[in-house]
């Protein structure tokens, strides 16, 4: 086989991509390999700083509604000493989901009794009453424990929910920083915390993520990376909404915000309205 460099005759938008030799390849792929091997060990070292991280002690009394009844913070936690909560962006009287959290959360089924049985509890937040988030995880048939904090001040708390009077004042704080217009005008953004309980019962937050950090429980982001067509964001956002929707409205229509939140094609709020003209 020559190992004269051509040039692809590939259809499509992958058009004109380099094309060589096998040997030529393994030289490209053993370059790169010592950047991922870089890479492989800076998130090692990554890993290793989070969990160094000072801790913060829970005083308050969190209550959440659960389809059972009240439960506090504490019975979250379901036997184990570590508990990953889910902060998913939906409001009261929010008929659809955000895209990027239902794609986040759609990893966990399969995952569930490896973090059970790791010491780890998984459970997901919304704002929106309990009745409202029975009706979405029915219809998405998803198992993991969901909870309200309709009632309870632990969205503010953990700056993923915004008052009226909050986001009015211009001071309201998402990803560590000023929180973005968007976020503004909907009032609601998701995120991920993790907590600790020890032997006393004593509960501690070690960490939060937001915005892109939450690809870190995107998996499917790591198949999309290793493919010759990438992310394919490419739409108006360049990022999550531009592609994702509800696993079960694919080939179906709608419209979604650049925050992620979906509108069904029978949506007739003002949003979706303004977004069809």
């Amino acid at each position: 086989m020559s190992t004269q460099r051509v040039i692809s005759e590939i259809a499509g938008p992958l058009s004109g991509h380099e094309v060589v030799s096998r040997a030529e390849w393994l030289v490209a792929r053993k370059d790169l390999l010592k950047r991922e091997k870089e890479l492989t060990r800076l998130r090692d070292q990554l890993a290793v700083e989070r969990r160094a991280l000072p801790w913060v002690t829970i005083d308050k009394d969190y209550i959440f509604d659960a389809p059972e009844g009240e439960v506090t913070l504490s019975e979250l936690f379901d036997g184990c000493s570590q508990l990953f909560i889910k902060h998913f962006m939906m409001a009261p009287g929010q008929e659809t989901q955000c895209v990027g959290c239902s794609l986040e959360v759609d990893h966990l089924d399969g995952i569930l009794p490896h973090l059970e049985n790791h010491d780890v509890s998984y459970v997901a937040v919304a704002r929106a009453p309990i009745e409202e988030i029975e009706v979405i995880r029915k219809r998405m048939g998803w198992k993991f424990r969901w909870v309200s904090s309709y009632h309870s001040d632990f969205n503010y708390d953990f700056n993923v929910s915004f008052t009226h009077e909050r986001a009015a004042s211009g001071h309201a704080i998402y990803n560590y920083g000023a929180a973005p217009e968007g976020a503004i005008e909907l009032e609601e953004l998701s995120g991920d915390s993790v907590f600790y309980k020890d032997e006393t019962g004593q509960i501690f937050h070690t960490y939060s993520t937001f915005g892109r950090g939450g690809e870190e429980f995107l998996g499917i982001y790591r198949f999309l990376d290793a493919i010759p067509k990438g992310r394919n964001e490419n739409g108006p956002y360049h990022s999550l909404p531009d592609w994702a929707r509800p696993r079960n409205m694919y080939d179906k229509g709608g419209e979604v915000e650049a925050t992620g939140r979906y509108h069904q094609p029978t949506c007739a709020c003002a949003t979706h309205d303004s977004a069809a003209r």
